[in-house]
């Protein structure tokens, strides 16, 4: 864990990590909190509910590289400012609005969602050496998956106390609490050696958006879509069973063993190339659609478990290798709305699969949806010059 601790001891990033932790939290929970407060409240179907998370969804997946775009150009405190107070507006509101308005509402404040994550890997790249940044990478993980594990549950057991308005409060008051710490701690987007000459210089969006980064993204993109793949198909596989109250250990075990994986990962001397990374994950997902019931299914995620924190990591930190310092957020902002895509994706095509050949279909959609997106990082970033920047390759530090 010496490489864990000496990421925490860089001065800023514990802090950083804690709010960012908080604020990753509520925006997991944001659709669910929706969903709920337009079924419970406003007595709709989930087909009405489902079109307000897709409009938030649509509007996060379009807004990422515009706010990354301008954290470039403006500085992070503005773009703070431009998201943290419409975030506060329409959180407070949404007890109030019908649900047409608010259809609109939540794609709007979807575009201005406050960029917590983009921001984050931004940070992590300009406060950590070389040597640091992989281990920093799999601790961002690991904190993503504690958000996904914790968020919506939390919504979930609150939603049963309180009414939904009041849930949609709490989630809007957390992602703005959360802006406002990030604010506050305002960290360095830029590491000291990135001269201010270079940082300040936007390079042609063709000098970086290159091959190897479309490999990166198309990578990203892959992972989401198996992970959001698979949360389908593990509740469709115990609803077959009769065991649906049982999903909340399946996914659980799911969350904490790719919380060890991003540990184990952290610390190993040799990274591992993105595209083999998930690649490993398509074909330990695929198998796991031969379990019938909760203790086997279990058992089945565990390997899927142990390479998502890993895989996600490679692909944070092979973005921040490939951006240029000057065009940095509206990369990152690129690999958030690929991601968003990937997991607006990945349940209506895994559906597909479950519909037409059950569970076992549906993991297996979703493994070979991770196995097309390894194979087509790999051949891109084989095709892309020699000469492309910060080639994507296991042999530099983090992959």
């Amino acid at each position: 864990m010496t490489r864990f601790r000496q990421v925490l001891a860089v001065r800023g990033m514990t802090p950083l990590l804690s709010i960012a932790l908080l604020a990753r939290a509520a925006i997991t929970a944001d659709a669910i909190a929706l969903t709920m407060y337009v079924v419970l409240a406003l007595d709709l179907s989930y087909a009405a509910a489902g079109a307000v998370a897709a409009a938030l969804t649509a509007g996060v997946a379009l807004g990422g590289p515009l706010l990354g775009r301008m954290i470039d150009r403006r500085g992070l405190r503005t773009v703070l400012l431009v998201t943290i107070v419409p975030q506060f507006v329409f959180w407070l509101a949404v007890p109030a609005l019908p649900y047409v308005i608010l259809l609109g509402a939540s794609f709007v404040a979807g575009l201005l969602m406050v960029p917590v994550q983009p921001v984050t890997r931004q940070a992590i790249a300009a406060m950590t050496t070389a040597e640091q940044r992989r281990a920093a990478f799999a601790l961002e993980s690991v904190m993503g998956e504690l958000s996904y594990m914790a968020g919506p549950a939390v919504v979930i057991l609150f939603a049963a106390k309180a009414s939904p308005g009041v849930v949609a409060w709490g989630v809007g008051a957390a992602i703005v609490l959360g802006g406002v710490g990030i604010a506050l701690l305002n960290p360095p987007l830029r590491a000291e050696d990135e001269v201010a000459g270079e940082a300040a210089d936007r390079p042609r969006r063709r000098e970086w958006l290159g091959t190897r980064m479309i490999a990166v993204l198309t990578m990203g993109f892959g992972v989401a879509m198996l992970l959001s793949g698979v949360d389908l198909a593990i509740i469709a596989t115990l609803e077959e069973a009769g065991q649906v109250s049982w999903a909340a250990v399946v996914v659980a075990v799911f969350g904490v063993t790719s919380v060890a994986g991003g540990l184990v990962y952290g610390t190993l001397s040799r990274p591992m190339a993105t595209w083999l990374l998930l690649g490993l994950l398509g074909l330990v997902t695929i198998p796991a659609g031969l379990a019938h019931d909760w203790p086997w299914l279990s058992v089945a995620v565990i390997g899927a478990g142990l390479l998502t924190a890993p895989t996600l990591s490679t692909v944070s930190d092979a973005v921040s290798r490939l951006a240029p310092a000057g065009v940095r957020g509206e990369a990152t902002g690129l690999q958030s709305s690929a991601q968003s895509a990937g997991f607006a994706l990945g349940a209506p095509v895994v559906g597909v699969a479950i519909d037409v050949s059950g569970p076992a279909g549906g993991f297996a959609a979703a493994g070979l949806a991770g196995l097309l997106a390894a194979l087509t990082g790999y051949l891109l970033s084989r095709r892309a010059p020699a000469s492309s920047p910060r080639a994507l390759e296991p042999s530099a530090p983090a992959r």
